[in-house]
């Protein structure tokens, strides 16, 4: 077998790259808008569809110009199904419309929009961080560790953070399914890429190929 650093290299050769990143949405502002943005990917992911549905769901939504928790306000419900329907996101778009909805309304009256309110009422907390994500309706575990896992790159409080999926991904490639030893082998800002891609690995059932890559 390969060594872990050569494992590493080449996982993140292959898969590297954040979901924001993907989305375009860039944490590093700490802002609202792009913190809004990942909560409701976050959401969108918690309904029974694959990673790449979701990704066409909250891009269609940016594309509608749903960026921010006032301007979802001001759509209504059939847009937001059509929207969604639209990009693929069907059986569950009529739910999921609703949810987005119940999950905007809660975030604007508990936190006046601004998800940094939630982060201090979690009072640097990981724990408490999931929870109060997890509270939004249609945010699930799985969602909220999506959220995490991400949003570590700017929340150092939820550094080094590693969900379910990833620790998975890591084991069958061979290396250590710890957050902590997993933080060692790369640089803090390359770790939330090290989390992604081996999320990526697994919805991609690409162990086999990043461990022939690493032996090449």
């Amino acid at each position: 077998m390969a060594s872990q650093k050569r494992i590493i290299a080449a996982l993140m050769q292959r898969h590297g790259r954040t979901f924001a990143s993907e989305l375009g949405i860039d944490l590093r502002k700490n802002t609202p808008s792009p913190l809004f943005r990942l909560l409701c990917y976050s959401l969108l992911t918690s309904a029974p569809i694959s990673a790449e549905l979701a990704m066409r769901g909250a891009r269609a939504m940016a594309g509608a110009g749903w960026t921010t928790p006032q301007k979802l306000q001001a759509s209504d419900w059939e847009t937001r199904a059509r929207v969604l329907n639209e990009s693929g996101y069907a059986r569950v778009d009529e739910k999921t419309a609703t949810q987005l909805a119940d999950m905007n309304a809660a975030l604007l009256e508990t936190y006046g929009g601004d998800l940094r309110k939630l982060r201090e009422a979690a009072g640097g907390s990981p724990k408490a961080l999931r929870k109060r994500l997890k509270a939004f309706k249609g945010i699930g575990g799985t969602g909220a560790d999506i959220f995490l896992r991400e949003i570590q790159l700017v929340w150092d409080e939820c550094y080094p953070y590693a969900d379910k999926a990833a620790l998975s991904a890591a084991e069958k490639l061979g290396l250590k399914a710890n957050a902590d030893k997993l933080a060692d082998k790369v640089s803090r800002e390359d770790y939330p890429r090290l989390m992604a891609a081996l999320v990526r690995c697994k919805l991609e059932k690409d162990v086999q190929g990043v461990q022939d890559a690493a032996k090449g």
